[in-house]
C-alpha cells in the first residue's frame, strides 16, 4: 500500500525537497494526531515536512485556480466577477486542503484494516509451522515473504531489526507498540509474554487464533444490526420515494402542461439522485464491513 498524497503528481520525496525552503521559521506544536497517523503509517516524513507540503499546495493550487476562473469569467463576461474570481478557485483549494489533511487518517485506517483482514490466516499460517517444529525466527521470515499486505510488511521490519543484533522479544513489544491495529498488538503481546513465561508458542497463538474468532463472530452480528437501518434506508429513498415521485410528476405535468424540455431535466435530476444515493449506499456498507473479514 503505497502512500500518496492525493491531488499531487510527484512522489514523496520530491515534495519534501519542494517544500524543504517553504516556511522554514515555523515552529509546530509537539503532540498532534497528524503526528500520531504519520508515525504509525510507516512512512519516512514528519509532521512539520507535510504541513510544509500541504501549505505550499494550497498556495500553487489557489493561484493556478484563480488565474484559471478569472480567464473564463472575463471571457464569458460573466456578472459578479470580482466576487465569484476569488471564491470559485477558493473553495476548490480548500477542498484539496482538507482532502490532503486527512489523508494520513484515511491511510492509516486502510492499513490498520488491511492488517486486521489477514491477521487470522496469518496466525494459523504461524501455528503450523510452530507445530511443525519451525524456529519462531524463521516463522517470521516466511511471513513476511508471505503475501499478508501490511501484515508482511509489519513483519518485515521486525525481520530487520533481529537481524541487527536486537531479541526477538524487544522487537515484538516495539512492533505493537507501534502499530495501528489492536487485534494485531494484542496477538504479538501474547506471544511475547509466552516467550517470556516460557510457554508452548503453537498453544498461546491457537489462544489467540480463537480469541479472534470469537471476536470475528461478534463483528458479523454487529454488522447484520448495522445493517437492518441502512438497508430500510435505502428502500425508502432509493426505490420508494422515485417511484411515488415518478408517478405523482407523471400526473403532474399531464393536468398542469409543464414544457416538455422541464420535464426532461426533472427526470435526468431525479435519475442523478438515485445514482448518487446508491453509490453513498456501496461506500456505506463498505465502510461498515467487518475489519476481521
Amino acid at each position: 500500500m503505497k502512500f500518496h498524497i492525493p491531488f499531487t503528481f510527484s512522489e514523496l520525496e520530491k515534495l519534501k525537497r519542494r517544500s524543504k525552503s517553504f516556511l522554514p521559521n515555523i515552529k509546530y506544536k509537539k503532540d498532534s494526531k497528524l503526528r500520531y497517523y504519520l508515525e504509525n503509517s510507516n512512512v519516512d516524513i514528519k509532521r512539520e515536512e507535510y504541513l510544509t507540503i500541504v501549505i505550499r499546495n494550497f498556495l500553487i493550487n489557489f493561484t493556478f485556480l484563480f488565474i484559471i476562473s478569472t480567464t473564463f469569467l472575463i471571457l464569458f463576461k460573466i456578472n459578479y466577477i470580482y466576487f465569484l474570481a476569488p471564491v470559485i478557485p477558493l473553495m476548490f483549494a480548500l477542498f484539496i486542503l482538507f482532502s490532503q489533511l486527512i489523508y494520513p487518517r484515511i491511510y492509516l485506517s486502510r492499513r490498520q484494516k488491511d492488517i486486521e483482514k489477514n491477521l487470522i490466516a496469518a496466525l494459523q499460517d504461524i501455528l503450523v509451522q510452530l507445530t511443525s517444529g519451525v524456529p519462531l525466527f524463521s516463522v517470521l521470515i516466511n511471513i513476511s515473504a508471505a503475501k499478508y499486505g501490511e501484515l508482511s510488511v509489519e513483519f518485515k521490519k521486525a525481520v530487520k531489526k533481529i537481524n541487527a543484533g536486537m531479541p526477538e522479544q524487544e522487537v515484538l513489544d516495539n512492533l505493537a507498540e507501534n502499530n495501528p491495529s489492536v487485534f494485531f498488538k494484542k496477538a504479538l503481546w501474547q506471544i511475547s509474554n509466552g516467550m517470556n513465561a516460557g510457554s508452548d508458542l503453537a498453544i498461546v497463538v491457537k489462544d489467540s487464533i480463537k480469541a479472534l474468532n470469537d471476536e470475528q463472530m461478534i463483528q458479523i452480528q454487529e454488522y447484520g444490526n448495522k445493517l437492518n437501518p441502512l438497508i430500510v434506508f435505502y428502500m425508502l429513498v432509493a426505490i420508494i420515494i422515485p417511484a411515488l415521485s415518478i408517478a405523482f410528476l407523471t400526473i403532474i405535468t399531464s393536468i398542469i402542461g409543464i414544457p416538455s424540455g422541464t420535464v426532461k431535466m426533472i427526470f435526468i435530476i431525479l435519475f442523478i439522485f438515485v445514482m448518487l444515493i446508491q453509490i453513498m449506499f456501496l461506500g456505506l456498507i463498505r465502510s461498515k464491513r467487518p475489519t476481521l473479514l
